[in-house]
């Protein structure tokens, strides 16, 4: 066993270094694969901050539509000019609210791919407040 280890480990060290890759927007200019430049300062194996945020951010727009949804069943009038013309536009209520949260989800995946990580934080943030 320990010559196989030592034959792998001795072809390993002769054999030559492999170019690594780059990441960010180095990467369209160079023909590679494209990952947002979020992306570029994250540990091998972990998400990059600005991901976890993004995370983060979806899971507070779904908490946003679970409360909203029970407040507008118990009878209380949504307070966001632009919910409440999505509401009555859509053909019930649930349509038109997951309508909007669908597009503030969109607006956040826009700010992690083009790394606009204080705004996705302040956003989530904000949100974190409104749900809490």
């Amino acid at each position: 066993m320990t010559k196989v280890v030592r034959h792998l480990l001795s072809r390993l060290a002769s054999s030559p270094q492999l170019p690594r890759p780059r990441l960010g927007s180095n990467a369209a200019r160079e023909g590679a694969d494209a990952l947002p430049a979020s992306e570029a300062h994250a540990l091998p194996g972990m998400a990059s901050p600005m991901t976890v945020t993004l995370l983060n951010y979806a899971y507070l727009q779904v908490l946003d539509l679970l409360t909203t949804s029970a407040f507008l069943l118990a009878g209380v009038r949504e307070a966001n000019p632009l919910v409440l013309f999505a509401i009555r536009l859509a053909p019930n209520a649930l349509v038109g609210l997951v309508a909007v949260k669908s597009m503030a989800i969109m607006l956040g995946l826009v700010c992690w791919w083009t790394s606009r990580a204080r705004l996705l934080l302040t956003a989530t943030a904000f949100y974190a407040v409104l749900v809490a």
